[in-house]
């Protein structure tokens, strides 16, 4: 007879709801959470409390993008049988955990974090940072302990952000004498983060350098024709670079044929192969990886009942998993209960 415990190791990933998904989203976590998700035990959150730490003004977005981001997942192939899909703020034990943590984090740890920087950097708080960015590491840091989570898939940047979450880990367990929680391991993805079709680092849907899921082939067409280039490279005959080249970076990312990739690449170096001619062969590439997903997104956002069942039913688990870890490790404190 078989054992019904599940083995497998622990995933927990997830995305900020504050707008549909794009190519970037789908080359560095979709892609991979797809193919991950019957070998491991996967948990995919919908972050709308962390989309509040910097949308507070206005939580109706991350309200209304909480369907449109679990459009996204169901679209690309995330399995709802195979993979967890909960909703952040219906699981109650990650707020008390966080709350619990941050007694066990300073505030200049917190400020030294490099992502944390960056992102404050980029978004121009300078001090005037809202409190709830500041401390998402540490909410991070309840999301991925309460699921027990042991692989956690972040961009290189991000991964600073687990390690903060292993020193919590460690932290705790010396507290309570004992290993009640466990450490992650940053899965870094092999394609890095796409950049916008302008060629600036970030792909955004706001700065209107981003492909969505959602495209439509005259989108994609359009987006294609935009896509930053080797502005020395003035004529096919010229030779032209591909490092910065976003066309490039972008085949790197999705073409399948390594060798007609090479040629490519060879042909542009010596001179020879012109701008349209490679745009072209991207384009059709992303066209038929699109269109099916287009389809299938379309049919689910038809039917928005259906995929909140889905919602409910994987918070429910979520739950479960949640409020165990929390109740152990209040027990582990010795926290007074009224029960």
């Amino acid at each position: 007879m078989s054992s019904s415990i599940d083995t497998r190791p622990v995933i927990l990933t997830g995305d900020r709801t504050t707008g549909p998904l794009h190519l970037g989203h789908y080359a560095g976590s979709l892609k991979s959470r797809v193919a991950l998700q019957r070998s491991h035990r996967q948990f995919l959150l919908l972050a709308d409390t962390q989309a509040l730490t910097d949308n507070a003004h206005d939580p109706e977005k991350v309200r209304r993008n909480v369907l449109e981001v679990a459009f996204d997942y169901l679209a690309v192939g995330i399995d709802p049988l195979e993979t967890t899909i909960c909703l952040q703020s219906a699981l109650p034990a990650l707020a008390e955990l966080t709350l619990l943590y941050l007694n066990f984090v300073t505030v200049s740890r917190l400020e030294r974090n490099p992502t944390i920087k960056t992102e404050i950097q980029l978004r121009g708080f300078e001090r005037d940072v809202p409190a709830g960015f500041l401390c998402y590491p540490v909410a991070q840091a309840a999301d991925i302990t309460a699921f027990r989570a042991t692989v956690v898939p972040v961009g290189e940047d991000q991964a600073p952000l687990i390690e903060q979450t292993n020193e919590i880990v460690r932290r705790l367990n010396r507290q309570v004498g004992r290993d009640i929680l466990v450490e992650a391991e940053a899965m870094i993805p092999a394609v890095g983060r796409l950049p916008g079709v302008d060629g600036k680092a970030k792909m955004s849907k706001s700065q209107g350098n981003a492909i969505s899921l959602s495209a439509s082939p005259d989108e994609i067409t359009d987006a294609v024709r935009r896509m930053y280039t080797d502005p020395t490279h003035l004529r096919a005959s010229d030779p032209g670079k591909i490092e910065g080249n976003v066309v490039f970076t972008y085949l790197d990312a999705f073409c399948d044929d390594g060798q007609l990739l090479e040629d490519l690449k060879e042909r542009y170096r010596r001179g020879g192969l012109g701008d349209i001619t490679v745009k072209r062969h991207l384009e059709d590439i992303l066209q038929a990886l699109l269109a099916p997903i287009r389809e299938r997104r379309a049919r689910y956002a038809a039917e928005p009942g259906y995929v909140l069942d889905i919602l409910r039913e994987g918070t429910l688990k979520a739950r479960e998993r949640t409020e165990a870890t929390l109740a152990e490790l209040r027990a582990a404190l010795g926290l007074f209960t009224l029960t």
